[in-house]
């Protein structure tokens, strides 16, 4: 497999930095949300969840892909199924604000993802992964095989921290 090219791009506003990746999933618009809001599905790309999946609930996302990752609560800010999800995570780490965007494109769905209010000098460290777990998403979908994460980080830093100009 070559070593994937990474595509998010940064984008500043009055909040601060946001990080926007997109991705186009071969799936109907329905299946791709399933794919990324039921349980037994994202265990396959970002991690298990368990909770009441709602808007105005909190769940508990544990990562399935980083080693000895502890339970995080994320709280479903936002929920227009199948078109919107929007979550802010709360854990060791602090609080981030994700959104996936969710658009019928002709027999596939184009997903944007964005990542809301980066503070400068995060964006190198963050990109990549997001940039991995969004591979892992379609290598989901696809049965393809699942990316490395060694391609992602530290090898594309350099392109999302020059984007922070």
């Amino acid at each position: 497999m070559s070593t994937p090219k990474p595509s998010g791009r940064v984008e500043k506003n009055a909040n601060g930095i946001d990080l926007v990746l997109t991705r186009i999933l071969p799936l109907e618009l329905r299946e791709a949300w399933a794919a990324i809001t039921e349980s037994e599905k994202t265990s396959r790309w970002i991690g298990r969840w368990e909770g009441t999946g709602a808007q105005g609930q909190t769940i508990r996302l544990q990562m399935g892909f980083e080693e000895g990752s502890s339970w995080s609560d994320v709280v479903i800010a936002e929920c227009r199924a199948p078109n919107y999800l929007r979550v802010q995570t709360v854990d060791d780490s602090g609080s981030w604000d994700l959104s996936i965007d969710l658009a019928s494109a002709d027999e596939a769905t184009e997903l944007r993802f964005v990542h809301r209010g980066l503070v400068p000098g995060a964006v190198g460290d963050i990109g990549p992964g997001w940039e991995y777990y969004l591979d892992q998403l379609l290598a989901s979908i696809t049965g393809g095989p699942l990316p490395v994460w060694d391609d992602y980080y530290p090898a594309q830093r350099g392109y999302f921290k020059g984007q922070e100009g």
